[in-house]
């Protein structure tokens, strides 16, 4: 039994799943999926953006594990971006042996802003991705160059923000233009699905400035949704030439070419473990 004397800290800090049972640790020792394996590959950190939820990256997922990869999709808070950074961040910290941090749209911002508190993170990959500058904004980056149809599709909703009189504002996209705007090369009744479920994004995460960039400092890689209509994929190119990406560009590809081309995405995704882990 664990008494009340002992550090909270201590105590929630260290718990983790163990063959069926709870084992204890402390806050300075993580126990992660990858401490348990024999530490050849890296763990792959998948994040997710707006819109779209951890799911999104089951066909990446599922080959990378086959393949033997340790492989983690945390659920990305959506909130705002220092939030949504520092939890991925928290996430990242808990593996001791390298990642190959792995960002979709809104999430490429995430690991951005994340990648610098670990040294453990050796590269980055950006799938239809924000890889934004100091003080940009993903919506000033989508409309940069033009092509995205997201801005006639947005819905809105506020949200209570505790302790604040003023609301935050959530955007969805209107159910009946998902498929059109978000996801044109899957068929249709996978994306009506999908659009019941989606995640909405705060636009105050989507208009927040981003910080001191990790691509400055790490190498990238970036694979270019061809036909996206969410970033131009012009806009994904500028970024990807920037940042000095190794480019790959799937042709024909909607904003979620993590789903329909998974192939193409694993396959930069072990580019980037080849060259640097």
């Amino acid at each position: 039994m664990v008494s009340e004397s002992q550090p909270r800290r201590r105590v929630l800090g260290g718990l983790v799943a163990a063959g069926g049972a709870l084992t204890v640790g402390t806050a300075a020792t993580p126990v992660s999926a990858a401490s348990a394996t024999s530490g050849t590959r890296p763990t792959v950190v998948l994040v997710h953006g707006v819109f779209a939820d951890a799911s999104g990256w089951n066909e990446v997922s599922s080959r990378l594990l086959k393949a033997g990869y340790d492989v983690i999709a945390p659920a990305n808070p959506l909130r705002d971006l220092a939030g949504d950074a520092a939890y991925v961040s928290s996430v990242v910290a808990t593996f001791p042996g390298p990642v190959v941090l792995v960002g979709h749209s809104y999430g490429g911002e995430v690991i951005t802003n994340a990648a610098l508190a670990n040294p453990n993170v050796r590269a980055l990959v950006y799938v239809a991705a924000f890889a934004p500058d100091k003080g940009e904004t993903a919506l000033e980056l989508a409309g940069r160059f033009p092509g995205s149809q997201l801005p006639g599709a947005l819905v809105t909703r506020p949200y209570p923000i505790p302790g604040s009189s003023d609301p935050g504002i959530d955007g969805y996209i209107d159910p009946a233009k998902f498929h059109d705007v978000f996801a044109q090369d899957l068929p249709r009744s996978l994306t009506r699905a999908m659009a019941v479920a989606q995640r909405p994004g705060s636009l105050r995460g989507l208009d927040s400035a981003s910080g001191v960039p990790a691509w400055r400092s790490l190498p990238s890689w970036y694979v270019v949704a061809g036909a996206d209509r969410v970033i131009p994929p012009a806009v994904q190119r500028f970024m990807a030439e920037r940042a000095g990406s190794r480019v790959v560009e799937a042709k024909g590809a909607s904003h979620v070419v993590m789903m329909s081309r998974p192939d193409t995405v694993v396959r930069h995704i072990e580019a980037a473990y080849r060259a640097t882990c």
